[in-house]
């Protein structure tokens, strides 16, 4: 489609193409023509299910940073392929990595998706914080003018969106049946074809290697965003001396410390998602705490950090897996395995232990920099 403006087919309004997602779709004030359909909708977008080299950039920036907290697309109704009074609709958040892998896995079908106001929350999160929830459902179906759009009485909903959904409420206020589809979305096909079943596996929460690593990035980037100041504090901290603060001496005495450091925000934030499973108890500071010494003690047996002293050893020990298990912690909000309170009461136990492991530190590193001096 061109980008310049042109006449509607259906009213004498002009449409002006904006772009969303891959293709481009024309945008009206009042009726938008899909196939033989005028729909008497507010606004309607049109979109293709293919990911553009955007969406893919867009993707990864999501993934890596805090650009994921503005990451979303307009509430509204949209339409992929050419739908009618008959295509099916589907509910979708407008954190616009939601909405893509919805509209990727709708290829070769038609649809309507309505996207709620969820603040560019994904469904789960959203579900939970209640954005995507009954009230905005209601809202949005009303807002679109739903039911002057399709003839049938149902909308899809994500099944991790279900908690946030009263799907009786829904029906009586709407007169929209609410159908709960797969976790995932590149399942719909399957779920469609199966005539709206959805399978065991279909309704299982998947969190493989491969999902957790992915997730990686949210916690590594942060970690590493304030890792210069304890490069910094470990720099000054062995390079001062009686003389002042000397290179040579922060380099000998801080090199080991900084590698050691680094070891940690891998494990708390890398190696320990990746052995999620395997490693023993519930209790993500524990899992974050064994994957810290284990990789400390490796980095020792690998010779790439002589350490000085016996006290410089324990300093290590102690608050490099500390170190871990703190970052580990913060993976539980990424995960399907714990709740709230969970976090909290885990949090209630592990935050005195970490602060008796900070405490221990500085007591051994003061006494190793008096010896030194003395």
């Amino acid at each position: 489609m061109s980008e310049q403006s042109e006449k509607s087919c259906c009213t004498s309004q002009t449409i002006t193409p904006s772009p969303c997602c891959g293709e481009k779709g024309p945008t009206t004030d009042r009726f938008v023509r899909m196939g033989d359909l005028r729909v008497p909708s507010p606004a309607v977008q049109h979109v293709g299910t293919g990911w553009s080299r955007a969406d893919r950039w867009g993707a990864f920036r999501s993934r890596i940073s805090a650009f994921r907290m503005q990451y979303r697309v307009e509430p509204g109704l949209y339409a992929v392929g050419s739908p009618d009074k008959t295509s099916d609709v589907f509910v979708s958040a407008n954190y616009k990595l939601s909405f893509d892998h919805l509209r990727r896995a709708l290829k070769g079908r038609d649809a309507w998706i309505v996207v709620l106001d969820t603040k560019g929350i994904n469904v789960w999160c959203a579900a939970g914080k209640g954005t995507f929830g009954t009230e905005e459902l209601i809202r949005r179906i009303r807002a679109v003018g739903l039911d002057r759009v399709v003839e049938h009485r149902r909308v899809i909903v994500p099944q991790l969106g279900a908690v946030g959904v009263a799907a009786h409420v829904v029906k009586k206020e709407t007169g929209f049946r609410v159908l709960f589809g797969p976790v995932a979305a590149k399942d719909i096909p399957t779920f469609i074809d199966a005539g709206y079943r959805a399978t065991r596996e279909m309704r299982k929460v998947r969190f493989s290697m491969w999902d957790r690593l992915v997730l990686t990035p949210m916690e590594l980037n942060p970690a590493m965003k304030k890792f210069p100041y304890f490069l910094v504090g470990v720099f000054l901290l062995f390079g001062l001396q009686r003389e002042g603060i000397l290179f040579r001496p922060a380099w000998d005495g801080g090199l080991s410390f900084v590698i050691l450091g680094l070891v940690s925000v891998l494990a708390g934030t890398v190696f320990m998602p990746i052995l999620l499973p395997y490693l023993p108890t519930p209790s993500f500071g524990i899992k974050g705490w064994i994957a810290g010494l284990l990789s400390t003690c490796a980095t020792f047996l690998a010779g790439g950090v002589p350490l000085r002293s016996v006290l410089l050893s324990l300093v290590a020990l102690i608050l490099f897996p500390a170190a871990s298990s703190y970052l580990a912690l913060n993976f539980t909000g990424s995960t399907p395995y714990t709740g709230m309170s969970g976090v909290e009461k885990e949090l209630k136990r592990a935050l005195p232990l970490y602060f008796t492991a900070l405490v221990l530190s500085a007591l051994f590193l003061i006494i190793y920099k008096v010896r030194t001096w003395g």
